[in-house]
């Protein structure tokens, strides 16, 4: 991930949690006007997409509103 992108997500987005492949997801602190908030996650190491658990996966996708447990 380069500098940009990390500093992005630090300024404009709050941590929700990790799963046991060590991935960092996070939900932008304002939602866009009239659209729901950007939600991310951090890969830790190769980013690939197969590493996200599918309760992750279902948050992410906006078809969960509250995250999995930690």
């Amino acid at each position: 991930m380069d500098l940009v992108t990390l500093l992005s997500i630090k300024l404009k987005a709050r941590y929700v949690g990790d799963d046991e492949f060590g991935n960092r997801y996070y939900q932008e602190k304002r939602a866009r006007p009239s659209k729901q908030p950007r939600r991310y996650v951090r890969y830790n190491g190769l980013v690939e997409a197969s590493k996200v658990p599918a309760e992750w996966h279902g948050w992410l996708h906006h078809t969960e509103d509250l995250p999995p447990p930690s």
